[in-house]
């Protein structure tokens, strides 16, 4: 049997989250900002803090990895939002805001804290607070973690 024609069980949350980022760009569009993905939002508004960071630093400084930072800065060099500069050595490259992507920055972190009170106003309308759930998975996946909950579970094929 083809196990991809069960019910996945993270569509849900995967739908969920995209249709949540649809949402804040819609936001964006509706105040006339194309070309802005809620992802942007972190990083710009860390940029605009902190000044020029090598996208090393800058993946440090958000706790994500280096290769997502790299994908999202690449698109947000393409919307005009960033520029990169060589760095230090010839392996760094040093990402700072453009003019546009400075002018944004206001506006985003008052979405940002929007976005925080509607979270928190969705908590408060659940019987269970994701953001409750999510630290108690978080803690139980330090306790047991998923790799092996998969290990205890996989059944391999015969060779």
């Amino acid at each position: 049997m083809d196990p991809t024609t069960l019910p996945d069980p993270w569509q849900p949350l995967h739908k969920l989250l995209a249709a949540m980022d649809n949402e804040i760009e819609q936001v964006y569009v509706e105040r006339g900002i194309e070309g802005v993905r809620p992802r942007f939002a972190y990083p710009l508004i860390r940029l605009a803090h902190t000044g020029p960071l090598t996208i090393r630093e800058l993946a440090k400084s958000l706790d994500r990895s280096h290769s997502a930072i790299s994908q999202t800065v690449a698109a947000m060099r393409k919307e005009d939002l960033v520029t990169s500069s060589p760095g230090a050595d010839a392996r760094t490259r040093r990402i700072d805001l453009t003019e546009r992507g400075r002018s944004l920055v206001p506006f985003l972190e008052a979405e940002w804290r929007a976005t925080h009170a509607a979270v928190a106003e969705l908590d408060g309308e659940t019987p269970y607070a994701l953001t409750a759930l999510v630290e108690e998975l978080r803690q139980a996946l330090e306790q047991r973690p998923m790799r092996q909950r998969i290990l205890d579970h996989l059944v391999e094929p015969p060779r």
